[in-house]
């Protein structure tokens, strides 16, 4: 998680349909280069990750979940306006992840990593430097963390 100062973040889609709030830690980013997250985001994703209780809605009437080809994993967007916001794994993980770019400010938070590097797109590099994995381990990342 995001060492430091506990701060709220707010956040959500273009439309305003769907807002929330994250009132616990935020983990720092993690660049996803996976096929479905580049097909359904247009490009790569970047996740935080919060425990689910620290994720409070202020308004999600055009929230909808989107089961995608992954065993047990549900895509939130807004119905209305297309933004992608939420990678849900239902596998009793107590997590839920949020795009980083549907935040209004994302305080603190640095991005830590990239996973799933070996199904990126021959259109772009991943040359910043940071950790990377072909596959996933993001767990990697997250038990890695040193502020």
């Amino acid at each position: 998680m995001n060492n430091g100062k506990l701060e709220t973040l707010t956040g959500g889609c273009l439309c305003r349909g769907v807002r929330y709030q994250i009132t616990g830690p935020s983990r720092d980013v993690i660049n996803c280069h996976c096929v479905n997250c580049r097909r359904i985001h247009g490009h790569i994703a970047a996740y935080t990750a919060v425990q689910r209780s620290d994720l409070v809605f202020d308004s999600q009437h055009t929230l909808q979940w989107y089961h995608d080809e992954s065993p047990d994993t549900y895509r939130g967007f807004c119905n209305r306006c297309g933004a992608s916001l939420f990678w849900d794994a239902r596998d009793g993980r107590d997590k839920l992840s949020i795009s980083a770019g549907s935040l209004d400010d994302s305080g603190k938070l640095k991005t830590i990593g990239n996973i799933y590097a070996s199904e990126a797109g021959k259109y772009y590099q991943i040359d910043d430097g940071l950790p990377r994995f072909e596959t996933g381990s993001s767990g990697a990342l997250e038990s890695d963390e040193s502020g």
